[in-house]
């Protein structure tokens, strides 16, 4: 069933009692492979209170967690409006690239919702960090300095740095951050192609594995008004970039003109009425 874990997933997830059984596990002698954010990471490595041979921790390079009452109004969202309850979601679809990856609702009833990332109403808010936990502007784990054995993330800026590993199929960043991770690595490096790269300059085209990210001043009240305004009414009037609709409306006025000019107005407003 591990290929169920498999595709990135822009929600929190649920940790339940896993450190408890992850415990469980390590003391009958276990291996255990232990994944999540890097504060997850350090919340289990705190339960455990000590070092255990047998466990290897893996976290990622994580921007911030959304809310799970956001996600939801989301997809209750997508739901109302295909008329149908969801039966599968991507969220790095890559039909458009990698660096242009898409959302998909698959939809019971045969339909589907696609849309780039960058038009997506939930990806909006995450990306202007309205939806985020509010532990996550001032995060403790965002480091080199990792607690987990490897890291792994997308290591945006390939294309620069190594142009040769970019496909636009995806390639990973990973960190090495202890000795057990690199014998982790040791046994799979002939199984896969890889490039050894300064971690500085890596991280240099993703700030998040350092940095926190910035706090949106529109975060509370995006909140006071999950409950009374549509989804895309919320996103749009608290994720939307006041700059960009000042540029499309001067590029709309400078259309017209052109048109007018041209004698084609008219003709500009009949196809689009059609």
């Amino acid at each position: 069933e591990i290929k169920r874990f498999r595709g990135s997933k822009y929600v929190q997830s649920k940790i339940g009692d896993t450190y408890r059984q992850a415990k469980d596990f390590l003391e009958e002698g276990r291996k255990v492979l232990f994944t999540g954010t890097p504060c997850q990471i350090s919340g289990l490595k705190s339960y455990l209170g000590k070092d255990y041979d047998n466990l290897f921790c893996m976290d990622n390079i994580c921007h911030g967690v959304p809310s799970p009452e956001v996600w939801k109004k989301y997809v209750d969202f997508r739901e109302k409006k295909s008329g149908s309850t969801t039966q599968r979601i991507a969220f790095r679809l890559k039909n458009e690239g990698w660096k242009r990856y898409s959302i998909l609702f698959l939809f019971k009833n045969n339909t589907e919702y696609r849309e780039n990332f960058r038009k997506d109403l939930f990806m909006r808010a995450f990306l202007k960090n309205a939806c985020l936990r509010p532990s996550c502007y001032d995060c403790n784990f965002k480091t080199i300095n990792r607690e987990s054995d490897i890291t792994l993330a997308d290591f945006w800026g390939i294309q620069r740095i190594s142009p040769n590993m970019d496909d636009d199929k995806g390639t990973s960043l990973i960190f090495i951050n202890s000795d057990k991770g690199q014998s982790m690595f040791e046994k799979i490096k002939d199984k896969i192609q890889y490039e050894e790269v300064d971690i500085h300059q890596a991280v240099s085209y993703n700030s998040a594995a350092i940095k926190s990210v910035e706090y949106n001043p529109k975060r509370d009240s995006f909140f006071e008004e999950l409950d009374k305004l549509d989804f895309d009414d919320l996103v749009n009037k608290y994720c939307t970039d006041k700059l960009s609709i000042r540029i499309k409306r001067k590029i709309k006025a400078i259309v017209r003109i052109v048109l007018e000019k041209l004698g084609l107005l008219n003709f500009a407003k009949s196809i689009l009425r059609k």
